[in-house]
Order: C-alpha cells, then structure tokens, then sequence
C-alpha cells in the first residue's frame, strides 16, 4: 500500500494566492515569497513554511511575487501601480517603481543590479536599482497585457508572455525579437529552467516544453484539467502542474506518465514550484492558502518524519513539529 502525501497547510493570506518564489540555498537555508490578492506579501521558511514576516506597503492586490538568489532582496508587482523592492532581511521597502497601469511581474538578475517588471501596460522595463533616479529602459511590442517576463541566457536576453497570446524572446541590448512563439489561446504561466535552457509553458490542459534560446518544442503533456502553472524538477526527473480542478499533477518528464495525483486545495491552483533542492514543491491557491507537498513522499524531511510504529507496519509520514502558521492536512 502507497503512503499517503501529507501536505503542509500554510495559512495567513486572506485572498487568493496567485504567485509564489523560492529562493536559492542560502547558508541559512532557502525561503519562499507568496503573492496574494489581500495586498500583503508573505515571506516563509521554504522547507517548513514558517511564516517570517509579511511586507506591508502596497494598496491593491499583489500579482506578482520574487526573491533573488541570497534571498536579501524581494521585489513585488501590484495592482496599485507600482513594483517594489524590499530589503527581505529586514522588511523595509527600499523602492517604490511607480508605472501606468497594474504591475503583473518581476524578476531579478542573477546580481541583483536590475529589475524587470511587465504588466497591463503593455511595456517591459529594465530598472537599474543602483540608479533609482535614472528612467528604465523601455522594451514594447506586445499588444495586450503582460503576464511574466523573465531574464535568461545570463540575463542578456528576456522571455515575455502576455495575452495577446505570444511569447517573445528578445535581445536586452538591442530590445529587438529574437523570436517568437504564437498559441491559439493566452499562457497561463511561464518557469524558466537556466540550467539545460528550458521553459516551461502552460496554455489551456498543455504543459509544453522548449528550448529557451532557440524556442524549439521540446514535448507536450496534455493533462486532464485546465492548467495554471508548472514547474520543472531541478534534476528534470518529474515536473508537477496545478489549474482548475484543485488538484496537484506529477508526471515523469522523460516518459510523460502520469506518477501521482493529489487534492489538497479547496480552489483552483494559481501557482506551483518546486524547491532549489528538489525535495517539494509548493502550491497557491484561490483558497487562500499555501501548500507544501513531499516530492518523495515518506522521506524524512523539513517538518516530515518517517517513523516506524512496529516492524509489521508501513512507514508513515507525521509532522515533527507544528509551526505557528502551518498544520497537517491530509489531502
């Protein structure tokens, strides 16, 4: 008989969650950031969901959630207008980035120098956070609102998608299209992997797999749900992907099958991502909450502990501890 996956419930958001980040391993381990439409980011322990600290600053819903690599600065994007960067040390807020209209993304380089942000706008802007006073440059071309932009190839080139229904690579030096992918249907999430160059795309039930310098189709998975969001394993052994129908998927990238399925939310999955190690994966949802679910389940890990009762009976995951903000709860 399968051990049952125990997910770890986090609480403290009050609407739905629609973004989510990790953080790289730190020497004080890795953290996540959550972005909620309550206006109130949260920053957590990332492998136990421990609630550190909550940025509080915006005045509208915020869509879009990031952490760079150290996990010393957050940058946030919102409905207010505005992108902010945060000290995630301390929680003060270091930067407001005024824009024109609602902020839906934003995304650090691997030196934390700049930001992109993207949003209804229509414009992707590079902000040079050393250089607060200096007017970003300015990269336009997409036809409806964007949904995420992202830095990749060594933060020489970025990925954007919107809803005009393209994803476009372009080149930060010249700001021109290097290339572009057209779907009959908007994206409704974009991860890229810059280890192997992959992104990974979600439209419609299609989770599909490209090379991101070249934009080449790798595979499509098509799933049985409308999906949100996917993410790719660090080692490419398994994504996960969440949408319409509460559930949690795992697959097995290289054979496309169908490994597990899990029910834990109690609304749509807006959001998923695995760990910088690999050992979770976590999940936002229109019900408020977020979760964190065992890549292997039964293995003794963060706040799960696999203890054997009597030499007859199968290992079994309990929590070795409950934090203020988490509880179990059995999906």
């Amino acid at each position: 008989m399968a051990m049952r996956q125990t997910p770890l419930t986090c609480s403290g958001h009050t609407r739905p969650v629609v973004d989510l980040a990790f953080s790289g391993i730190t020497p004080y381990g890795y953290f996540l950031i959550s972005a909620c439409k309550d206006g109130k980011p949260m920053l957590r322990q990332g492998d136990t969901g421990d609630w550190i600290g909550t940025f509080l600053g915006h005045k509208g819903a915020v869509w879009g959630a990031t952490l760079n690599k150290e996990a010393t600065k957050a940058a946030t994007a919102a409905a207010d207008f505005t992108a902010k960067v945060w000290d995630a040390v301390s929680g003060d807020e270091v930067l407001t980035l005024a824009h024109k209209h609602i902020v839906k993304s934003v995304n650090f380089t691997q030196d934390s120098s700049c930001l992109l942000t993207g949003g209804n706008d229509k414009t992707i802007r590079i902000y040079d956070i050393n250089k607060p006073e200096a007017e970003p440059q300015e990269i336009t071309g997409h036809t409806s609102a964007i949904k995420k932009a992202l830095w990749c190839n060594n933060d020489t080139q970025i990925l954007s998608a919107a809803d005009d229904k393209t994803v476009r690579l372009w080149d930060r030096t010249s700001t021109a299209v290097v290339k572009q992918l057209s779907f009959d249907m908007s994206v409704s999430s974009m991860e890229y992997i810059p280890d192997g160059e992959v992104l990974v795309i979600t439209y419609g039930k299609t989770i599909a797999f490209y090379n991101a310098l070249s934009l080449d189709l790798i595979k499509t998975v098509d799933a049985p749900a409308s999906i949100h969001s996917a993410s790719l394993h660090p080692d490419k052994d398994f994504f996960v992907a969440g949408g319409d129908d509460f559930k949690l998927y795992k697959y097995d990238y290289s054979t496309k099958e169908e490994l597990e399925s899990y029910k834990g939310h109690f609304g749509p999955v807006h959001c998923v991502r695995f760990s910088p190690d690999g050992e979770l994966y976590a999940s936002g949802s229109e019900d408020g909450t977020l979760r964190l679910w065992q890549t292997e389940v039964g293995k003794t890990y963060g706040l799960w502990k696999c203890v054997l009762p009597d030499f007859l009976s199968q290992l079994s995951c309990v929590l070795a501890g409950s934090p203020p903000v988490c509880h179990i709860a059995i999906g």
